[in-house]
């Protein structure tokens, strides 16, 4: 679909990866901090400039000093037609550049592979998008209907100051919007040498990050204390460590382990999904992580000197509920931590599912048949949450759409905030020519 390229400049397919790398040089750390958080200005401006380079008109809208969000329309051939909104946050998480084999800024090309934080979480499908959007500026193609460009701040750190503010204080940018596409969904799972399943998201894990809070009566640290802070909490966080909720099959993933049983020819258990997922190799972290709510310790605070008892210790916990759980979770954490625990929400995100069916499915999996024919597209879910959260909000109908064709060796699932994070170079041209198509007929 990219063969009517002018001669005069490169290939989409060729230029994506310049585009990326330029994106992965921009240092857009999201620590959570604003007074830390660096980039996402910088790389806003990056995208404008690209943009207006082939006469694409943005704004960009600064919801704090630097935390910057670019919203562009694309306007498509059938005005009557409902928008198709095209979302990727342009923040990453911290990176510590000794725990990698390169610098996690750098935008290195090396083994096939370019390298650096926001390889594929998301760079890689910010890039592609510009990338089809700039060769049809200078070809002259035009969508079938509206296509609305958002280019999002602070979705690493829950999307206060990147989605969620566009909704909340920006909400007619996106009139008429629909449907959405977005990150984390169209890779490739390979099964055997012909064929692959590509994970389309049509549902993702709620959101309930939140911290406990544990008193006891400060003193001396060389005196018995009974009523100790630091030792109830570390009770707490041990036991919901430790703790494994119930498994919880949802539509989303049953359709997902009924396409995985029958293409590896194996028999499922509907009492034991765990059997089948084990033999997913590679995603079966991820996938494992969508059967049950899940909470994961992941910050600890107390005390401000050796010798002295505190009186108060605080915990943080992410949890991630299953479609329709997140109360259910909560009374299960109340049960875990006890009574003298106080439990204090700092995001809460309602899980999102749809289902796999319609015409902007149908589109999809006809674009990765196109670029390859052992190509199966099915549903599943995500373990985390994404930029959908926000939008779903204005009732727009949201899937992770951004196509990769991995190795079948490549560990995708570890990249995500892992290090040496980094995308196949064919894997983010493979991307390009599916959304070309993909754009051009949905």
């Amino acid at each position: 679909m990219t063969s009517d390229a002018d001669s005069a400049h490169p290939a989409p397919t060729d230029e994506v990866v310049d585009l990326c790398r330029d994106l992965l040089r921009i240092d857009t750390t999201n620590t959570g901090d604003n007074d830390t958080s660096v980039g996402e200005r910088r790389a806003a401006e990056y995208v404008a400039e690209k943009l207006a380079e082939v006469g694409v008109e943005s704004v960009l809208h600064e919801s704090a000093p630097g935390r910057a969000n670019l919203v562009a329309r694309i306007p498509g051939a059938d005005p009557g037609r409902d928008a198709l909104l095209v979302h990727g946050h342009l923040d990453v998480v911290p990176a510590d550049a000794d725990e990698w084999s390169v610098h996690p800024f750098s935008g290195e090309l090396r083994d096939g592979y370019l390298w650096g934080r926001g390889a594929i979480d998301m760079k890689d499908f910010d890039a592609m998008v510009l990338a089809v959007v700039r060769h049809w500026q200078r070809t002259g193609v035009r969508p079938p209907r509206d296509i609305v460009l958002a280019y999002t701040a602070d979705e690493e750190a829950g999307s206060d100051y990147g989605a969620h503010w566009l909704t909340q204080h920006h909400r007619d940018l996106f009139d008429g919007c629909t449907e959405a596409i977005g990150e984390v969904g169209g890779f490739s799972y390979s099964v055997d040498d012909t064929q692959r399943l590509y994970l389309i998201e049509t549902a993702q894990k709620g959101i309930d990050w939140l911290r406990l809070h544990a008193r006891g009566r400060p003193g001396h640290g060389s005196m018995v204390h009974d009523d100790n802070a630091v030792t109830a909490l570390a009770e707490a966080v041990a036991r919901i460590g430790r703790h494994r909720f119930p498994v919880v099959v949802t539509d989303t993933v049953r359709a997902f382990l009924e396409e995985v049983s029958d293409v590896l020819g194996i028999e499922l258990d509907p009492e034991d999904p765990e059997t089948a997922i084990a033999k997913l190799g590679p995603i079966a972290n991820l996938i494992g992580a969508t059967i049950r709510n899940t909470a994961n310790p992941t910050r600890l605070a107390a005390g401000y000197k050796d010798n002295v008892i505190p009186g108060r210790a605080t915990a943080t916990i992410d949890c991630r509920s299953l479609p329709g759980q997140s109360e259910l979770l909560e009374r299960q954490l109340r049960e875990l931590v006890g009574p003298d625990i106080a439990i204090e929400y700092i995001q809460r995100q309602p899980a999102l599912e749809t289902t796999f069916d319609g015409d902007l499915v149908e589109a999809m999996s006809a674009a990765l048949r196109a670029e390859d024919p052992g190509a199966r597209p099915v549903p599943y879910m995500l373990s985390g949450g994404t930029d959908a959260k926000a939008f779903s909000q204005l009732g727009i109908r949201c899937f992770g759409f951004a196509p990769l064709r991995l190795p079948a060796d490549l560990n995708f699932s570890a990249l995500f905030h892992g290090i040496d994070e980094r995308v196949p170079v064919d894997g983010l041209q493979f991307g390009v020519r599916v959304l070309d198509r993909f754009l051009r007929t949905c």
